[in-house]
């Protein structure tokens, strides 16, 4: 690795608020076909919901409320771990300008078929809704969820 790039990273160690996540992807099958829950964030992105991991959580109990907050919806099933990703951003909300380098775990989670999305907007949420499985990789805004919705999708081709 080059030495400017851990010293960089160093340097934002040392100054940066460390943050932990846990969000979800959630599927349902109907007749029609699969489709994920996806929603538009505040920066007008696609995207899945996640919170931060309360005190006392657990990073799946955290996934699950925030899931179920953010898109409405009133019952899901924890399937798998999708994965963890690890960002590093300026905050422009509540920390105004501070780096946070943010650990976000994701699992997959299940659905009804006749599950609504009813989208959250005290919760940041713009809109939700449910994307074909063959449409959610060129949907989704954020290249760092590339591997967790490969695994995802490689896994819901699996459960029944």
């Amino acid at each position: 690795m080059c030495p400017y790039v851990d010293m960089i990273k160093n340097n934002q160690n040392q100054k940066a608020r460390h943050e932990v996540s846990a969000g979800g992807l959630v599927f349902k099958r109907t007749p029609k076909g699969v489709f994920f829950a996806m929603m538009k964030d505040t920066y007008g992105k696609w995207t899945f919901p996640k919170g931060h991991v309360e005190k006392g959580e657990t990073t799946e109990e955290a996934a699950a409320r925030e899931t179920i907050e953010e898109l409405g919806l009133e019952e899901i099933c924890l399937l798998e771990p999708l994965g963890k990703i690890d960002i590093w951003f300026r905050d422009k909300h509540v920390f105004k300008g501070a780096t946070i380098h943010k650990d976000i775990f994701y699992f997959l989670f299940s659905t009804s078929e006749n599950a609504e999305l009813d989208p959250q907007v005290s919760e940041h949420v713009i809109e939700a809704a449910w994307v074909p499985v063959n449409q959610v990789m060129k949907k989704s805004s954020y290249s760092d969820l590339v591997a967790v919705i490969n695994r995802a999708l490689g896994l819901v081709g699996r459960v029944k």
